[in-house]
């Protein structure tokens, strides 16, 4: 067991619902189930219970629901006290519980203690808060195939390649003196480019999934009156951006989020970018450029009837260097143009350009699909893994040292330290490896009764 003292916290979202949840783990808590409910539970049935203070006077009637260690989700002995949802009722409950001996939970504490008594690996803790922060059901579906295990199956199956291509490597290290070759006669070679094909296989369906988590930050930008709000309401599928003929309407940025075939896209509307002395709308200006440095992708709208100006191209010039960006030629119906995708030569540097009209919505999907294909999404929702930064930052390093160990098959001592690394790498995924220190900023950032 991972700890001996007791935890409890509200495990449901606060506010008012119909149920809320107080949960409890730690280690005999019989005891406390007596004393706050009069009642000996049997194992994993509803009790209809009330549940009392110090006093004896009723605090709520609910359900209460025991799970002896080591069959719960801890791995201890767990308490579910399912209640009446409102915020003082379930305050009142916890409280109780402290009173009784618990101690108030950490952020993400009860999962950690179902990683550290081993209920579940490091790669499915971290798929319980993906599940629960998911923001379209493509991810959702993502994070469960995660918290079952998917995602530590294939990362097991990697290690697990790898520890028996160690093996042969260091027995060709151990019978160097020898007529045999265990590399050779046991196509170590062969199985080295396996893993090395089964590991790019992984690293491009964990790329696809962590667009599933982030999504893409999209901003809209470009000269007053290029139609930013009418894309946006396009987008949207609703009139969210106030439309006039009027320039400078936008002063501040505003912020939907849209789901594309599963990937979310946050999309920002700004301000037009011009010359301003009014104080107001150069504040927006700021702002403007304040979000076209955190995103993903602008989409430079022009006006499709002049094409890009002087005006258009002294604002293309100031976006940040790394940043993507998409001409959209927008207005394509009133300049009697057809919806079109093209690519132009421009400034050393190729640009897509798509022509659209945001007020009838032809050309929009055109813009949609190279949203996605910058995403790297292929509509492979089935097999994406929803990966997080550490993950992919350990499979490229895996890779890197696969790639070196190849390499270095003529200098055998090399390649066997390079397996050694890689291996180690993959099993952080899971936290067969993982420092504590790693542990404490992960589970940091759950919800506390979670």
């Amino acid at each position: 067991m991972a700890s001996a003292d007791t935890i409890a916290a509200v495990a449901t979202a606060p506010g008012r619902g119909g149920i809320g949840v107080v949960r409890v783990s730690g280690g005999s808590l019989l005891d406390m189930a007596q004393r706050l409910a009069g009642v000996a539970p049997v194992p994993r049935q509803a009790h209809l219970a009330i549940f009392r203070d110090a006093a004896g006077e009723a605090i709520d009637q609910g359900i209460l629901l025991y799970f002896p260690a080591p069959h719960s989700f801890t791995g201890e002995d767990v308490l579910e006290l399912q209640g009446h949802g409102g915020p003082v009722v379930m305050q009142l409950l916890l409280a109780r519980c402290l009173e009784l001996g618990a101690r108030l939970a950490e952020p993400g504490e009860f999962t950690r203690r179902a990683y550290l008594n081993d209920k579940i690996d490091l790669a499915q803790a971290e798929a319980v808060a993906d599940l629960i922060e998911a923001a379209t059901a493509q991810a959702a579906r993502a994070a469960l195939r995660s918290l079952e295990g998917e995602f530590s199956r294939q990362v097991q199956a990697l290690t697990d390649g790898l520890a028996e291509l160690r093996m042969l490597v260091e027995a060709t290290l151990d019978f160097s003196d020898e007529e045999i070759d265990p590399l050779r006669d046991t196509d170590a070679v062969a199985r080295l480019e396996g893993l090395r094909r089964a590991l790019a296989e992984l690293r491009g369906r964990a790329r696809e999934g962590s667009r599933l988590r982030t999504g893409l930050t999209v901003v809209l930008a470009g000269l007053p009156n290029v139609g930013k709000s009418s894309l946006l309401n396009c987008l949207l599928g609703e009139a969210r951006a106030i439309v006039t003929d009027i320039p400078g309407m936008t002063r501040d940025a505003l912020r939907e989020s849209i789901e594309v075939d599963g990937i979310p896209l946050h999309v920002i509307d700004t301000a037009g970018l011009r010359d301003s002395a009014d104080p107001v709308e150069k504040l927006g200006i700021e702002r403007t450029w304040h979000e076209i440095e955190r995103a993903d992708v602008v989409l430079q709208l022009v006006d499709a009837r002049s094409g890009v100006t002087a005006a258009d191209h002294a604002i293309d010039v100031q976006l940040p260097a790394g940043v993507t960006r998409i001409v959209v030629e927008n207005k394509c119906d009133l300049a009697k143009r057809a919806p079109a995708r093209s690519e132009a030569e421009e400034g050393g540097r190729r640009r897509v350009h798509i022509a659209l009209s945001a007020k009838t919505g032809e050309g929009v999907d055109l813009l949609r699909a190279e949203l996605l294909r910058i995403a790297g999404w292929h509509g492979h929702g089935e097999d994406a893994i929803l990966a997080r930064e550490r993950h992919l930052e350990a499979l490229a390093a895996a890779a890197r040292h696969l790639d070196a160990g190849a390499g270095q098959l003529e200098q055998i001592e090399l390649c066997a330290e390079e397996l050694r690394l890689a291996q180690e790498r993959l099993a952080a995924i899971t936290g067969e490896f993982t420092p504590d220190d790693l542990l404490g900023m992960i589970f940091s950032r759950f919800c506390i009764g979670k």
